[in-house]
């Protein structure tokens, strides 16, 4: 079928709305009308090119929720008319890692940025004759998506798809970096350091989980406002505004838990986030860096000697297939908020202010909204 889709055609270049070729769901697959996209920084990073990908043009979005319209041979639990979210990382549930419970870390996520097919390893989505990258094999920047059933969590049908989306991506990943890999315990002390759509949901996580403090650590305003709302005790503009503050209110123990979810993430971040870490604790890195950078700033001495952690983190430690239902019965519940997550929505055509603004600071999370006049 003919659709359109924002394409990258380069780094460094603006996203381009032009018209796509985008293939049937054979075995495995799935085809899904789409009623939203978040606006993530992970796109922004293959915008960039601090992501790599095998080539362009490139279809971003991995932030997606809608309705199945084409279901594929060989394909379970998933019918015309369900009502799915998108999860940027696969899980096949054969794989080793899945094997051992972590679907978070399927072996299928390798192929990510490749453009190629779980199912058969062809290109499901063309331009020009030309084949195509769909982000994480997923390509919410279209109305319409062809997916594999790894990718696929069904939803129920009453809960709102513009807010189901955010669990694609941000809201999982923030909420178990604080939760899942930060184990955050009750009376417990976390930082979070960047205030973005995946940060506002680390410090969600945290106070849900009981945290005495959540502090919130942004340069923007707006951002530390919205983190008081949303359940931070205390925010500071930079991590040195927040040293002092973190070791006094902890009586010289300090945080149980730094988690840097800093849109564009270097080496500099850790050792900060590091010294505000206290005996035993753990910096979880969330924010993704440049994909060449290998040089971080660490005190080994410190590091060892009072045994603190640097851990990675990717889809907040938890199975999209476990996070995403368990979140939403959260938001059924009050704990978690969704609707408030979302600052602007805009028109496909208008991805590029969207992503102005989130670079701009003005956005929590820019959301795409797609309408009849998309299909």
């Amino acid at each position: 079928m003919k659709t359109k889709a924002a394409l990258l055609h380069g780094p460094g270049k603006d996203w381009e709305v032009d018209e796509i070729e985008l293939g049937d769901p054979v075995a495995g697959e799935v085809q899904v009308r789409l009623a939203a996209s978040g606006l993530c920084h992970s796109d922004e990073h293959v915008r960039t090119g601090a992501s790599p990908v095998a080539f362009y043009p490139v279809v971003g979005g991995h932030e997606g929720a809608g309705v199945v319209t084409k279901v594929g041979p060989e394909v379970s639990g998933i019918k015309e008319g369900d009502h799915v979210v998108l999860a940027f990382i696969p899980g096949c549930g054969t794989c080793r890692p899945c094997a051992r419970g972590m679907q978070n870390l399927c072996d299928a996520g390798a192929g990510l940025l490749t453009g190629q097919a779980i199912s058969d390893g062809s290109y499901r989505v063309t331009h020009q004759g030309n084949p195509v990258v769909p982000m994480c094999l997923l390509g919410t920047f279209a109305p319409y998506v062809t997916v594999n059933q790894a990718s696929v969590i069904k939803i129920e049908d009453d809960i709102p798809l513009d807010k189901a989306a955010l669990l694609g991506c941000g809201v999982s990943t923030g909420w178990g970096s604080a939760t899942e890999i930060g184990d955050t315990r009750a009376g417990d002390t976390v930082v979070v350091a960047g205030i973005g759509g995946v940060g506002i949901n680390s410090v969600q996580g945290a106070a849900a989980a009981g945290a005495r403090y959540v502090v919130a650590v942004d340069p923007v305003e707006y951002k530390r406002e919205k983190a008081l709302e949303l359940g931070a005790t205390h925010a500071f503009a930079s991590m040195e505004e927040a040293a002092g503050p973190v070791n006094e209110m902890t009586w010289g123990q300090n945080a149980n838990t730094v988690i840097i979810t800093i849109g564009e993430t270097t080496g500099e971040h850790l050792q900060p986030a590091l010294s505000m870490t206290a005996k035993g604790g753990q910096v979880v890195v969330t924010g993704m860096g440049h994909y060449e950078q290998i040089d971080a700033k660490v005190n080994l001495f410190e590091l060892t000697l009072l045994q603190k952690r640097v851990q990675g983190a990717i889809f907040g430690g938890v199975s999209p297939r476990t996070q995403i239902p368990r979140l939403l019965e959260l938001y059924r519940h009050g704990t978690l908020k969704l609707d408030e997550l979302i600052t602007t929505t805009y028109r496909l055509e208008d991805i590029n202010t969207g992503y102005q603004d989130m670079l701009e600071g003005k956005n929590l999370r820019g959301v795409i909204v797609y309408d009849e006049s998309d299909y």
